[in-house]
């Protein structure tokens, strides 16, 4: 591995394609803390490479545990990876194995999701859970690119107030050539309620012992009206976003991220000065709403600490 990683700046897509240089695990956390690399994953395989490259300074390696540790709270990929990395001999060819077993994961995930989706389905996705949130292809995404064939069409939720799903996931699936229409968060329930939702399917961050699932916030919201409206709500996550030290949603620690990314988008403010602003960037989905959760294992369902438990085991 060169003394640096080329990570693609996701704050800038689908206007620009542009790279960010990181040669240091500060750069690296750096880089995770300012949302050019996203999506739990991607964050774990980051972290990985920026351990990595931090060996290879010389320095002491504590610090760059610490500080890739404190770069992003909720997503669990990113310790599970750091975990790995503390005991791996060689910290190049470990972080390298994380990332090929991330991509195999993701089209297992894919192919086992597939056969959850029936043919001509109008799949409703929220944030990014593609190519870009991971080592490739995708979670929930991945189960999109393999459901390809079936002719389905997607309905991309805009994810605010960071827009994942209107710059990232509309533009993955312009790419991927799969029909794809945008709507912001508060249009769910209403395409819901018309029948033009035939399934939903999320990603995670987190998901807890019990079957709760931490991911982007506004999916919370999306469960509860898909319970409703009677449609499946699926969850796509690899094994490495289970954390079954966690008994359930209530103790996965809830990132809040910076007031300026609600007053306002790149460097233009639409809020009024003085206001307060809450930015969490995660909720958390009870069990009871989640169809089903998908990994490269198998697919859990109810009751999911039994289900779970036989997974990670």
């Amino acid at each position: 591995m060169p003394g640096e990683i080329q990570l693609l700046d996701q704050r800038l897509l689908p206007e620009k394609t542009e790279y960010v240089a990181c040669r240091s695990a500060e750069e690296v956390a750096q880089a995770i803390r300012d949302m050019v690399v996203r999506g739990a994953p991607a964050i774990g395989c980051a972290a990985a490479f920026g351990i990595a490259l931090e060996k290879k300074s010389g320095r002491p390696m504590e610090a760059a545990f610490r500080v890739l540790a404190a770069s992003r709270p909720t997503a669990v990929n990113l310790f599970w990876a750091l975990e790995r990395m503390k005991k791996a001999q060689g910290l190049e060819a470990e972080a390298i194995a994380i990332y090929e077993e991330d991509l195999a994961a993701n089209h297992a995930i894919g192919r086992l999701g597939a056969e959850l989706i029936r043919e001509r389905s109008r799949v409703m996705t929220h944030c990014n859970t593609g190519a870009l949130a991971t080592a490739g292809y995708g979670t929930a995404l991945g189960v999109i690119r393999a459901s390809k064939g079936k002719n389905i069409s997607v309905i991309a939720n805009e994810t605010r107030p960071y827009l994942q799903g209107a710059r990232l996931t509309a533009w993955e699936l312009v790419q991927e050539g799969i029909p794809c229409t945008l709507i912001t968060d508060s249009m769910a329930g209403h395409m819901m309620a018309r029948g033009e939702v035939d399934v939903v399917i999320v990603g995670a961050d987190r998901i807890a012992a019990n079957g709760d699932v931490a991911n982007k916030i506004g999916t919370y919201p999306l469960a509860v009206l898909a319970k409703r409206h009677g449609i499946p709500f699926y969850v796509a996550a690899p094994l490495s976003t289970f954390d079954p030290k966690i008994p359930d949603g209530s103790r996965i620690p809830i990132e809040e991220r910076p007031a300026a990314e609600v007053t306002g988008y790149r460097g233009t403010r639409w809020a009024p000065e003085g206001v307060s602003v809450r930015n969490p960037a995660f909720d958390v989905t009870p069990a009871e709403l989640v169809t089903a959760i998908i990994c490269e294992k198998g697919i859990a369902s109810a009751p999911y600490r039994e289900s779970i438990a036989a997974l990670v085991k």
